[in-house]
């Protein structure tokens, strides 16, 4: 009977994971917004629609006192930006309860086409929104990329999404 538990709760796993969920936290993805496969060290990926290219936005768990703190990723995500075409905009409230940092950075975007990697490819006129969300159960990244007007045309979707978190 306990192998069975465990073989039940190994075949639920995948399911668990690939939720939209991390630390406890749950949130709706936008009904426009497509889920993509599982990435390295993401808890989620979606494609966000638009033109002259889609957006992205990446959501990143660690795990408990894993991914760093707030102020380390905001300047590593800033410096993703080389060139700003205005100073970053910081503003903070609470989701669920939960501390929680927003990001607006617009500008030249050093896009990467993996983590690590030298290679950066310039895309002008790209716009992040970004959110933290400090949980006990360790921190979720919200990092929404994409050309200024997709993000603008989807800021609303962002922001529901985020303010749409429950425990």
């Amino acid at each position: 009977m306990e192998g069975m538990k465990r073989l039940l709760a190994f075949a639920f796993l995948p399911v668990l994971l690939l939720a939209d969920g991390a630390s406890g936290l749950s949130w709706k993805t936008p009904a426009a917004w497509k889920a993509l496969p599982e990435r390295p060290m993401r808890a989620a990926t979606y494609s966000v629609p638009g033109t002259p290219e889609a957006g992205e936005c990446a959501v990143f768990y660690f795990g408990p006192g894993q991914g760093g703190a707030v102020e380390p990723n905001i300047t590593r995500w800033e410096g993703q930006f080389p060139t700003k075409s205005s100073p970053t905009k910081r503003s903070a409230g609470t989701v669920a309860g939960h501390k929680t940092t927003y990001l607006d950075l617009s500008g030249t975007y050093a896009w990467s086409p993996s983590p690590m990697s030298p290679d950066k490819v310039m895309k002008p006129d790209y716009r992040m929104l970004g959110a933290i969300v400090e949980s006990p159960q360790g921190s979720v990244f919200f990092k929404f990329t994409g050309p200024a007007k997709v993000v603008a045309a989807q800021e609303a979707a962002f922001k529901a999404m985020i303010q749409g978190i429950t425990k």
